[in-house]
Parts: C-alpha cells; sequence; structure tokens
C-alpha cells in the first residue's frame, strides 16, 4: 500500500487555493487597503516591538487584543471574542464545531469560496442558492434549502464577496429566524459598508466575524468572531494554543490604537470608489454594479478574458472570474488603489476599448 492510498478520499483531485506570486504589477486584486503608515507612526509601532521577547509564547487567550478590539469598536461587553489567523482559520473552526455525519453548510452563490473549501475540508455537504439578478438573496428559494437540508452552519457575507452588495436586511432576519443551527454573518468589508448586525441584539445561534485584513493590517492575518459566551466557549476548544504570534497581536493593539489613520484612509478608498464607479459606467461595453465594499464588480460580456489578458499585459492585476459558472460569467472584480493606480487602470481601459 502507498502513502497516497491513506489520503482522504477525494484529496488528490482537488486543486489549492491559488494566489498568484507578487510580479511587480499594480495589485488591484485583493481587496487590500493600498495605503501604508505613516512614517512617524511606522518609527512609534518599531519602538513598541523593540520591547517584545519573542523567546515567550504568546497569551494564548490574547486579552490585551481583545480589550483593545472591544474599546476601538465599542464592542458589547456581554458578549465574547475568538481571536484567529485570520478569518480563514475562524471559519474552519465553526465547520470542525459542526462537522459530522450528513453536516451541511449553506450559503448563497456566489459567495466568498472559502466557506465551501472549508467544508469540503471536515467532510461536509455544501449547499449554495442562487442569488436573484440584483444578487440580493432569493429569500424563498433559501428558506426551502434551509428546510430541506437543515443546514448545521449558514455563512452570509455581508456585505458580500464577490459582489460587494449589502444583503436586504428583512432577508437575513428571516434566514435567522428559519436557522436551525449556527448563523455566521462574514463583516470582512465592515470598514468600508459602515453597518453592523452587531447594531441588532444578537440572538445566540448568530456570530459576526471580521477580519483586520481590510482595514489595513492584511499581512498580520488576524480575524475575530464576535457571540454569545455559550457559543463561542465551544469553538475555542477547536482552537489551537498560540495560534496567533505576539507580534501580529501587538501590532494590531497598536495599530487599533491609532484607528483613525485606518479611518482616513478607508475615506479615501470610499472616494476613489464614488469616482471609479462613475468613470466605469462611462465605458459601454462594461456593465458595473453597485458595491458597499472596497471593491466594484464589472462584466465584460463575451470579452472578459480579453479584457483581464490586456489588464495583465498593461502591468495591472485584477480578479478574472469569468471561469465561475452562473452569474459570475464574464465577470472581473477591481480592488479600489490609490488615484495613481485607478487612472493607470483607467488609461488602460481606455486603450482597450479605443
Amino acid at each position: 500500500m502507498a502513502w497516497q492510498d491513506h489520503l482522504r478520499s477525494g484529496l488528490l483531485d482537488t486543486e489549492a487555493y491559488n494566489v498568484p506570486a507578487p510580479d511587480g504589477r499594480i495589485k488591484l486584486d485583493a481587496m487590500e487597503n493600498p495605503y501604508t503608515w505613516p512614517a512617524d507612526m511606522r518609527a512609534d509601532w518599531l519602538r513598541e516591538l523593540e520591547h517584545i521577547d519573542v523567546n515567550r509564547y504568546p497569551d494564548a487567550a490574547a486579552r490585551d487584543l481583545k480589550a483593545q478590539l472591544r474599546e476601538t469598536y465599542d464592542l458589547p461587553c456581554d458578549y465574547d471574542l475568538l481571536i484567529g489567523n485570520g478569518s480563514d482559520e475562524l471559519i474552519q473552526i465553526v465547520c470542525a464545531a459542526f462537522a459530522g455525519e450528513n453536516s451541511t453548510v449553506l450559503s448563497v452563490d456566489p459567495a466568498f469560496v472559502v466557506y465551501r473549501s472549508a467544508a469540503a475540508l471536515y467532510d461536509m455537504h455544501y449547499e449554495a442558492v442562487a442569488l436573484d439578478q440584483e444578487f440580493q438573496i432569493d429569500l424563498q428559494s433559501m428558506v426551502s434549502a434551509i428546510e430541506a437540508c437543515q443546514p448545521a452552519v449558514i455563512f452570509l457575507a455581508y456585505p458580500n464577496n464577490p459582489t460587494g452588495n449589502l444583503f436586504d436586511a428583512a432577508a437575513i432576519d428571516a434566514i435567522v429566524e428559519a436557522a436551525p443551527g449556527i448563523v455566521v454573518i462574514d463583516e470582512a468589508y465592515q470598514p468600508f459598508a459602515r453597518v453592523s448586525w452587531l447594531d441588532n441584539t444578537l440572538p445566540e445561534h448568530v456570530v459576526v466575524m471580521r477580519t483586520l485584513s481590510k482595514f489595513g493590517l492584511a499581512g498580520l492575518r488576524l480575524g475575530y468572531m464576535i457571540g454569545h459566551q455559550t457559543v463561542i466557549e465551544q469553538l475555542n476548544k477547536l482552537r489551537m494554543p498560540y495560534n496567533v504570534n505576539t507580534l501580529s497581536m501587538e501590532t494590531a493593539a497598536f495599530a487599533l490604537r491609532h484607528h483613525r489613520v485606518f479611518d482616513q484612509q478607508a475615506d479615501l478608498v470610499l472616494r476613489e470608489k464614488s469616482r471609479m464607479q462613475q468613470a466605469l459606467g462611462g465605458f459601454d461595453r462594461l456593465e458595473v454594479f453597485p458595491s458597499d465594499a472596497n471593491f466594484i464588480l464589472v462584466k465584460a460580456t463575451g470579452h472578459a478574458q480579453q479584457l483581464f489578458d490586456h489588464l495583465l499585459e498593461s502591468g495591472i492585476r485584477i480578479k478574472n472570474l469569468s471561469g465561475s459558472a452562473g452569474s459570475l460569467t464574464d465577470c472581473l472584480r477591481i480592488t479600489i488603489g490609490k488615484t495613481d493606480e485607478n487612472d493607470s487602470l483607467l488609461a488602460a481601459l481606455s486603450r482597450f476599448y479605443g
């Protein structure tokens, strides 16, 4: 018997998540905050890091970081927090907690691809309900799917990735009421949407998940989940000890103390997004979708691949979704960059469309 024979069924036929290597192109494909830190803030940060003893293990409970998150975002004191290595780890933890024979994860289509891959990691059935033509939840179909498959986990991104829009709040309320298991509201893009499900009182079976990646700390890989203590306590049992390193936690706490810098950067992104939505709408062959995030979804019917290739040749990388089935056919996702980066994109589009 070869070692491959001991692998889980289907693993050999599965591909790893592919991330293009940095290649010097203008990077408008990963929904990052395009702005770096002011020089004086960077100097203060480095002085703080000088005092960290990396020969010691991190605080496994992340007490200081949790306290800073509560202070910065005025998080309700009656909810507990779980810190993860990015939101990806938190998604995996949720799936691990509710995995079991015939367990189902339910989401919408299109949705963040990690929901599906995490479900597959734990041999869970994954069910996706297609969004309507405006990329809103088809509530009747969603409720029917809940009744039929009785999902252990429902993932809903708010705003959604890759479509960029906020779902109708009443539809989410109806899903929460119908859900037999846990509902995860993924607020990765909350720094730009500036609305939150935490403005409501969370039922016990609802948790809110966020990441500091879009805030401006993508390189740290830090996510957090907020929910009732009864739920977080069970999920925490699946978190590996020391899952987040000391440098990441200390840097995140420092950045959160300077959150106004990042709020101002988000303001710049939102202003650029408004400008870009208007400018992209001036290209007759591009369909531009509304966005509540820091990216814009466009549809280049019949020529998405050619446009993507042209932008690559022009030194610009965006996200090509045109190979996806269904409503993402011919779609491209454009992250909002700095003004000069966005101008380079518009110039390349003008050359393409002539």
